[in-house]
């Protein structure tokens, strides 16, 4: 177990026991970040997965890179690509226009990529939303499971709202400010404790507990 794990693990059992007993029931450890590929490829696949279940999206996501040499979507094609082939692919018109927007701006770099492990976790928030189709919730997933920032909470999310619910025995479902709230203790190993979060509804973990 790398030796920041551990040091995530000890924070969090010490400072929330509901979610220690979450963690000892999970087990397993947070994947490691998905470095394969380019950011660039990484938010494609964060459009095309947005509300559809992961096979659906799998399925969507393949046959969108068969459209490209090397299964390699480039910006500077995905703007030259028609919307018939897009759509035939299984796009909807509105991740199509998704795309394109998001491609265009990478292609003209008017919305460069590369420096974004150099920022703080906010500015690369403020600079993703730009993008239609990319809003707070999947620039947090970037930074979970692209950079591997250890200190995301996604107050926006609903699995994370519903786990807190369960876990903690909520009269109601946490709004995104009780969800912050509830994280701060957390800190700053939120990803870490979300992760976590996402797990129990998974396994049934959070019912009783505490």
């Amino acid at each position: 177990m790398a030796s920041g794990h551990r040091a995530a693990l000890a924070h969090l059992r010490r400072v929330d026991p509901i979610l220690g007993a979450i963690i000892a029931r999970v087990g397993a450890p947070p994947p490691p970040p998905r470095r394969s590929g380019t950011h660039y490829d990484a938010l494609v696949r964060a459009i095309v997965y947005q509300q559809l279940s992961g096979k659906a999206a799998g399925t969507i996501h393949g046959r969108f890179c068969a459209l490209y040499p090397k299964r390699r979507p480039r910006a500077e094609l995905v703007v030259r690509t028609t919307e018939e082939a897009m759509r035939g692919a299984g796009l909807s018109r509105q991740k199509l226009g998704y795309l394109r927007d998001l491609s265009t701006r990478v292609a003209d770099r008017s919305l460069p990529l590369a420096h974004l492990g150099r920022l703080p976790d906010e500015a690369i928030i403020e600079h993703l939303i730009q993008v239609k189709g990319i809003g707070r919730w999947t620039a947090q997933m970037f930074l979970m499971f692209r950079l591997g920032r250890p200190d995301v909470l996604p107050e926006l999310d609903l699995g994370i709202q519903n786990a807190m619910h369960r876990a903690y025995g909520l009269d109601a479902r946490p709004s995104p400010k009780d969800v912050l709230r509830l994280g701060e203790r957390w800190r700053p190993y939120a990803s870490t404790a979300s992760w976590y979060m996402w797990r129990s509804l998974e396994n049934g973990d959070g019912q009783g507990i505490g």
